[in-house]
């Protein structure tokens, strides 16, 4: 897998593009990770095993709060665009709770640009030009837009919620200066989900971040992400991963998607 870091201008709202070319086929778990995504897949899509259905040649893929199983077969190229948690709705022109806990054809949004974009990505000549199209595309659409009020107002409480995932909804609020109702209702259109629904996420993949660390015992890890106990991070973990922490240590190497830097 090969990993790109956005150009500067685009860096307040996409984190980075990947690229995954495979002969070989496989099967994965996979978390929810608080980041909407744009998914190109070059060859054959994969198959979503809790949804009982393939991604679309081109999918928008949603804030989600379970657990899944990817499986690809023997002949996988993907291009995927992981936006930052608040800020993909700038581009689609379609507030991201519209896709909550779904993976979408991009062609069902109705986005004529949008379309012309995939066509483009296909018609590529290799996956690295791919990356170049669509970031060229982002930043065409990015600097076409008179502004980005609610993105920018949330920004920082997303990154509020990042240091602190129990912050109280209200404190959020203040940071966005707004109103603790039409905060909720601005958050749930940018990201996709309320800000109690979304700091489960976070909680879950700090955890993750932790563990991938190797940062103190489980205990220390429930306090260090705001749990109100050891309890509850066992059944917040499982309902997000499908396993509790000591087995998901077991069976699998932790890494999280959401505090990982990969580039």
């Amino acid at each position: 897998m090969s990993v790109y870091k956005p150009c500067v201008p685009l860096r307040p709202y996409v984190r980075y593009y990947w690229v995954l070319k495979s002969r070989e086929s496989f099967c994965v778990p996979t978390f929810p990770i608080g980041c909407p995504q744009l998914i190109f897949h070059r060859r054959s899509p994969l198959f979503v095993r809790e949804l009982d259905r393939f991604q679309d040649r081109f999918t928008v893929s949603g804030q989600v709060d379970f657990p899944a199983h990817l499986r690809a077969g023997t002949d996988t190229e993907m291009i995927v665009a992981v936006f930052r948690p608040h800020a993909i709705g700038m581009f689609l022109d379609t507030p991201p709770s519209a896709f909550r806990n779904l993976e979408i054809s991009g062609y069902d949004l109705g986005n004529r640009r949008l379309d012309e974009l995939a066509s483009r990505v296909f018609d590529c000549g290799d996956a690295e030009r791919c990356v170049r199209t669509v970031e060229e595309w982002l930043l065409r659409k990015l600097c076409g837009a008179c502004s980005a009020p609610d993105p920018d107002r949330i920004a920082p409480t997303v990154k509020r919620l990042m240091e602190e995932p129990a912050t109280p909804v209200a404190d959020l609020a203040a940071i966005a200066c707004l109103g603790k109702r039409q905060f909720e209702r601005v958050f749930d259109r940018c990201v996709g989900m309320r800000p109690k629904e979304y700091a489960r996420i976070v909680r879950f993949q700090k955890a993750l971040w932790l563990m991938q660390r190797r940062w103190g015992g489980m205990a220390e890890i429930a306090y260090a992400c705001g749990y109100a106990d050891q309890s509850h991070f066992i059944r917040e973990f499982k309902a997000f991963s499908g396993r509790t922490p000591g087995r998901l240590l077991c069976e699998h190497t932790p890494y999280s998607d959401l505090f990982a830097d990969p580039v």
